[in-house]
């Protein structure tokens, strides 16, 4: 059983990542992990690997502050950069490494943003509504609640938030705005649950679930981000590189689900009884699916039941 870090954090499915990265890295090379969050996945991949060097990239500065503290005994094996993911390839050229051998991409919140009450991402407790990752720039969710109008925040909410209520929902918000701006979490989840009918209450599980997630994603262009990031992951592996992505819902699961499904496919009209060389697929797939946490992990780390995860080779043939 993975054991929790000293600060508490549980890395998710983190033996079954080790299990996947490894054999990349046999013969020592790089592993990316472009979520460091608090170094958890990264401890635990450097230990198996002993041959291994790390680049570690995260747009949280406390996070990264900390993770560099629990990396240091790993010493010059380890390089840290202050960056969103999607900007690997300018890490990569800065860190003179084109090609890598392993990567891994965390999506979910890290410990540290959900449990330090004043970054404003849980909605099980009263505080400023912030959620942004990088807190030094960008608007915060309050910005996004106060400014947008309703058409735009409905928008968000429904491809977001996959909130079925974004219409109502948005109109309220307008609407309570008007008397007074939205600052701290408390007052948008009372708003939350006074617009979503009793019925939806008692079976959908927490009202403010969903408009959370909207917000967060909409405040620090998570989407997007990872759009960027996974084609540019794909074309920094190294033959035989391997890359694996956790996602915690449907949106993140879709467009790695959808980049690794065109990735391992040929590109070649069907029926031809050959494929050419430069038609066939670069990758194949080392998970069946998006695998999940066992039983006995989500009981041990309930923040991991949402979890999916996904994983591909580059093919030695694709050099």
């Amino acid at each position: 059983m993975v054991q929790a870090a000293p600060t508490g954090h549980v890395p998710v499915m983190a033996a079954r990542i080790v299990e996947l990265l490894a054999p990349a890295l046999a013969g020592g090379g790089t592993y990316v992990d472009c979520t460091l969050g608090l170094g958890g996945h990264a401890r635990l991949v450097l230990e198996a690997c002993p041959q291994a060097r790390l680049v570690g990239i995260d747009r949280d500065a406390d996070a990264l502050a900390i993770a560099r503290e629990r990396l240091a005994p790993f010493g010059d094996r380890v390089a840290l950069y202050e960056a969103v993911y999607d900007e690997l390839p300018a890490v990569l050229a800065e860190d003179g490494t084109p090609h890598v051998q392993a990567i891994v991409a965390d999506l979910g919140l890290s410990s540290l943003q959900i449990d330090r009450r004043e970054r404003g991402f849980a909605y099980s407790v009263d505080a400023p509504l912030d959620m942004r990752m990088t807190q030094a720039s960008g608007p915060t969710a309050a910005d996004v609640l106060n400014t947008y109008e309703a058409r735009d925040l409905a928008r968000i909410l429904r491809t977001y938030g996959e909130e079925r209520f974004a219409d109502r929902i948005a109109r309220r918000i307008v609407a309570e705005r008007a008397t007074e701006p939205f600052t701290t979490s408390a007052r948008l989840v009372q708003v939350l649950t006074d617009a979503i009918p009793a019925a939806t209450r008692a079976t959908g599980g927490h009202p403010a679930k969903r408009t959370f997630q909207a917000l967060r994603i909409e405040v620090n262009r998570e989407l997007e981000a990872l759009e960027g990031l996974l084609p540019a992951a794909l074309a920094a592996l190294a033959p035989g590189g391997r890359f694996a992505v956790l996602s915690y819902h449907s949106l993140e699961d879709r467009l790695v689900k959808k980049a690794f499904a065109a990735a391992t496919t040929d590109t070649a009209p069907r029926g031809l009884p050959v494929v050419p060389a430069e038609h066939r697929a670069g990758f194949r797939l080392l998970t069946r699916g998006a695998e999940r946490p066992s039983p006995g992990e989500e009981a041990d780390n309930p923040r991991a039941a949402s979890a999916r995860l996904r994983a591909t080779e580059r093919l030695e043939a694709a050099a």
